[in-house]
């Protein structure tokens, strides 16, 4: 091939939504990898993830992650 590293036909994403869990009540929801606010858990309340300028610092248990 060469130097040049070999460009994709169909680009993807480099977005993810993650399936998480959270760690006071075990509730499971979605959220993005790319948050632009904090995320709060919708049962109990309590900081699931915060934004940091591009990805999103995740404070649950990530279950999976969706392309």
């Amino acid at each position: 091939m060469g130097k040049h590293a070999r460009k994709e036909l169909i680009p993807h994403p480099a977005s993810r939504f993650l399936k998480v869990k959270c760690n006071k009540c075990k509730n499971e929801q979605m959220i993005f990898n790319k948050s632009a606010s904090k995320v709060d858990c919708l049962v109990c309340g309590e900081l699931i993830a915060l934004p940091l300028g591009g990805k999103t610092e995740v404070k649950a248990k990530i279950i999976e992650v969706l392309e």
